[in-house]
């Protein structure tokens, strides 16, 4: 895991040594000038009277400007723009942005609007978000940014000794995801990912439970070892537990895992099988949320399913008309085994509801219906209506975009089977496809329960340019959101 080493500092711009000095731009409003944004209380007064227009810089968000260092004991100053926003989010997103076009910078110092504590956090995260590189597939010779090594300095009201804190360990939690995302499905199966839920666990408050197959034949995990079935890497399910012994809130967090989707014997068009080593960013999203309330020492319960398999074709893969019986003793006639995810899914809620947690949240990268939906960057969200509110309300304040789907009562009539009691997708029928997952899923909490689903189909990849402190890959998309989540929890 590589992020670079973050710190604060009071002091005055002009002072401080670095490779590359950044400071905001504003845009300007009603046709005034774009101006230079700095901390309130260490101004940088070197560049006053500039003409920002004259060399290109308008305060667009994402827009950097490189010029000669001027006034500062640096190599250059580069300039980045805030867009129109003010808050923690526009912040964040800068401080990334800037970070992750500087890949050569050994130092990069931040001289944003950072004047209260809320600001600096949220530019120390994005720093380190923007760091991100992936580079465990580079062949012997590849040369690039040594992340790793980099020093950023995020310019503060007053310097705070613990205020790098959270955010390292919030962007060490995307960072774990984009890693495990963005690594060739070759190189992990389900049982690799259950060795690294080990390691990760080293040293914390953690306890980590691996069933494997005998294990998921003897307690009933049909759905699991259904969709696992056709692959040489059997399936697993693992179970990551942080348990204070104060805590009085139990957050349960269910993830999809299929850590390579061929689609199965309903085998995928080729150019659809590229990029389905994704398909387990929902296991390494909880994963990660976990491993990141131990690290915050969070004074709450929390409980990650893995739910793991690869979904291959062989002579042993479920064949569309099969039936399964999954963990809460419901059977499902698998009519496309392309619609895997929620199999998994389903095995692991009702394990999960037996334990009674106070909520239930599952991530998966579950239908193509979302993107149609709402596209690459919005999360789709369903489920009880008080959870749907929270985290919404949750996911909003740390700016990951998600929006809220309804669960029709008809749909349920699709998902009726003639030989089980339910299908697990209505071939030839794909309206509403991502709220008919959502219905299937529902059937599978237990009664009570508070529960929502996070579909991040689309925004768990970046497929395009960079933006903010996206580059292209894996986002680690709503873990930050979760760790929020958590944290409210405990404080109810």
């Amino acid at each position: 895991m590589v992020r670079p080493t973050l710190s604060t500092d009071s002091s005055a711009p002009a002072s401080i040594s670095a490779d590359v000095l950044v400071l905001g731009v504003r845009p300007g409003s009603d046709g005034a000038p774009a101006t230079i944004a700095t901390p309130a209380t260490t101004p940088f007064s070197a560049l006053d009277g500039i003409d920002l227009a004259a060399i290109g810089a308008t305060g667009t968000k994402d827009q950097l400007v490189r010029i000669p260092a001027v006034g500062v004991d640096a190599q250059g100053i580069a300039l980045i723009g805030l867009g129109s926003g003010t808050d923690a989010a526009a912040l964040r997103s800068a401080a990334g942005s800037a970070v992750r076009q500087l890949p050569l910078a050994s130092s990069i110092v931040l001289a944003l609007p950072t004047d209260t504590s809320e600001l600096v956090d949220a530019a120390l995260e994005g720093a380190a978000l923007g760091a991100y590189s992936f580079t465990r597939h580079k062949g012997a010779g590849t040369t690039g940014p040594a992340r790793g090594d980099q020093q950023v300095t995020v310019l503060a009201p007053s310097a705070a000794a613990n205020a790098t804190v959270r955010p390292a360990i919030v962007a060490d939690a995307a960072t774990l995801v984009r890693d495990l995302v963005n690594t060739a499905a070759g190189d992990l199966g389900p049982a690799d990912v259950a060795d690294v839920a080990r390691a990760q666990a080293e040293g914390l408050p953690l306890t980590v439970e691996v069933l494997d197959e005998t294990a998921l034949e003897e307690q009933g995990f049909g759905g699991i070892l259904g969709v696992g079935r056709g692959s040489e890497r059997p399936p697993r399910l693992v179970v990551v537990r942080y348990a204070p012994e104060s805590a009085t809130k139990h957050l349960a967090l269910v993830g999809k895992g299929i850590t390579f989707d061929s689609g199965g014997l309903s085998l995928k068009p080729a150019g659809s099988m590229l990029g389905m080593k994704t398909d387990m960013t929902g296991a390494a999203t909880v994963l990660a949320a976990t491993v990141a309330a131990a690290r915050l020492g969070l004074d709450v319960r929390v409980t990650a399913w893995l739910c793991l398999a690869e979904n291959m074709p062989s002579g042993s893969a479920t064949r569309p008309g099969d039936v399964l019986t999954l963990k809460n003793g419901k059977t499902v006639e698998v009519t496309n085994t392309d619609a895997e995810g929620r199999l998994v899914l389903g095995d692991g809620m009702a394990a999960a509801s037996l334990e009674q947690p106070d909520a239930i949240v599952d991530v998966a990268t579950l239908t193509g219906a979302q993107v149609v939906a709402l596209g690459d960057r919005t999360t789709g969200l369903m489920g009880s209506d008080d959870l749907v509110a929270q985290v919404r309300a949750v996911a909003g304040a740390v700016a990951e975009p998600i929006w809220p789907m309804p669960l029709p009562e008809e749909l349920d009539a699709r998902l009726t089977s003639e030989v089980a009691d339910m299908v697990n997708a209505t071939v030839g029928n794909p309206a509403g496809g991502m709220l008919l997952a959502g219905k299937f899923l529902e059937r599978f909490v237990g009664e009570g329960i508070p529960w929502a689903h996070l579909d991040i189909a689309g925004p768990s990849e970046n497929k395009g340019g960079g933006y903010g402190w996206l580059g292209k890959g894996a986002t680690g998309a709503m873990v930050r959101t979760l760790i929020s989540l958590a944290e409210e929890l405990q404080a109810k």
